[in-house]
This record gives structure tokens, C-alpha cells and sequence, in this order.
């Protein structure tokens, strides 16, 4: 777990500051964020300390989960409690009723993940039962083709699939094939974690179902179909870094081989 997650930090920046990029090259392209003439310029430092609590919280999140504090499972909650304390206490935005249409709008929202979750695990389990898995990772392995390209068709696979389901169902359906493979190719397991994760983050903002988009759209009220001119260069941003982090590994590797977690 600790070689995992060094591995993690230095594609998780290059993949920050790819996306700070995109959005500031948007930004500055039409003209988002500008400022009005006839309107006074807010003082820096007062608009610095009214967003001090906001900033905090990635900062409380990501800190909490490298330093060991707590697990991506805990770290909701730990932001859940966070932003209602925030909300009620500090900036007092947050009455009783909208907390209860919070709670109602996360539980819609969750129901639908979770039958989505209980299908792809009753799937994965008859597979495996079936044995679909080994043979289809056997026919991979004898097809014949490259390293190089079995890696850009899993690339693909999972890409396409972060399109239309969620994290967890791909974990539980395409891990029992994709760790077979790996072993085959003597791929380090840590490097192939990242790029299977980023694989499926750019799948998760990508339309037409993009989990993690319809979840936006959905806090933000507008349509999904009006991002979809946006989305698109995050998401070639994002394809670039990961074509990066996939031939290159030593680039999530150096780390936490530097750390002493690898040989």
C-alpha cells in the first residue's frame, strides 16, 4: 500500500497541472473570469481568507489519506462531516431543509450507483464461476500481438467501459482478466494500479454516462450535453498524460523506488 500510493503522487500532480492548464488555457481563450469595468476589483487577501475554509478541504482530504490517517472510504465521510460543519457552522448557509434535500438528492443518486454496483458484482461472479475470464486472458495472451498493443486494447477496454459504468462494477469485472495478463508480461503491479485508476478517471468525466460528470451536472443544474464541448480537452489532456505514465513507467515507478518500497 505505501508503494502505491508514493506511485500515485507524482502522476496525480502531472495530472493536476495538466488539468490547472486546460482550464486556465479555456480561461484566458474565452474570456472566463474577466473583469468588469464598472465593477471594483474584490481586495486579494480578504477573497483569500472568505475561501480559506473551501481551500482547507482538499488539503484535510488528500493530506489525511497520504499521511495514513484515514482510507479513501473514510475520507467521504471526513468530507462530509467537513462541508456540513463548514456550511452550518462557519459560513451558516445550510438551513434544515437543505440539508434534508442534500440527504434525499445523495441517497437518488447513491441507489442508482449501488444497483449499478450489485448487477456488475452478480456478473463478475457468474464470469469467474464460468471461467469467461481465464479464457478470454488466454486468448489475449495467444492472439499473437505485441506487448505494445495489448496494452493500448486494454487502454481502450477500459476507457470504453469508464464511459458507461462506474469504478467499482469495472474493478469487479475486468480485474479477474487484466491481473492474468500482467503476470504474463512481468508488468510491476503498482504501475499497472495507476494506469488501470487513470484509465478509468478519464472514463469517468467522459460522456455518455461519465459518473463523475453526471454527478456535476446534477449539484451545478444544467444539462450534460452543454459540457460536452468542454469535457473534451480535459479529457485529451488527461489521454496525453496517461500515453505518458503507460510507456514511460518509470515515471509513477522512481518514487517509491526512491522511497525503498520497490527493488
Amino acid at each position: 500500500m505505501p508503494a502505491l500510493f508514493a506511485a500515485g503522487i507524482v502522476p496525480g500532480i502531472l495530472a493536476g497541472c495538466t488539468l490547472i492548464a486546460v482550464g486556465v488555457w479555456l480561461a484566458k481563450r474565452h474570456g472566463f473570469g474577466a473583469h468588469d469595468d464598472g465593477e471594483p476589483v474584490p481586495p486579494p487577501w480578504s477573497s483569500f481568507r472568505d475561501a480559506l475554509w473551501g481551500l482547507a478541504a482538499p488539503v484535510i482530504i488528500l493530506g489525511g489519506m497520504r499521511s495514513g490517517w484515514f482510507t479513501p472510504t473514510e475520507a467521504a465521510v471526513v468530507a462530509a462531516f467537513y462541508g456540513f460543519f463548514v456550511g452550518t457552522i462557519v459560513y451558516r448557509a445550510l438551513t434544515w431543509k437543505d440539508i434534508f434535500d442534500v440527504l434525499a438528492e445523495a441517497a437518488e443518486i447513491a441507489a442508482v450507483i449501488l444497483i449499478v454496483v450489485a448487477l456488475a458484482s452478480v456478473f463478475a461472479w457468474a464470469s469467474s464461476t464460468l471461467g469467461t475470464f481465464d479464457r478470454l486472458a488466454h486468448a489475449m495472451i495467444g492472439s499473437g500481438a505485441s506487448e505494445a498493443a495489448v496494452l493500448l486494447g486494454i487502454t481502450a477496454l477500459l476507457l470504453v467501459a469508464g464511459m458507461f459504468l462506474d469504478a467499482i462494477s469495472i474493478y469487479f469485472i475486468f480485474l479477474p482478466l487484466l491481473v492474468p495478463i500482467a503476470l504474463h508480461y512481468n508488468w510491476n503491479l503498482v504501475w499497472f494500479g495507476i494506469v488501470v485508476t487513470m484509465n478509468l478517471a478519464i472514463g469517468q468525466f467522459t460522456p455518455p454516462m461519465a459518473v463523475n460528470l453526471m454527478v456535476t451536472c446534477r449539484m451545478a443544474r444544467i444539462p450534460i450535453e452543454s459540457t460536452l464541448p468542454w469535457v473534451v480537452w480535459f479529457v485529451l489532456g488527461m489521454a496525453g498524460m496517461l500515453l505518458a505514465i503507460t510507456f514511460v513507467p518509470e515515471i509513477a515507478l522512481w518514487l517509491p523506488r526512491t522511497l525503498g518500497y520497490l527493488n
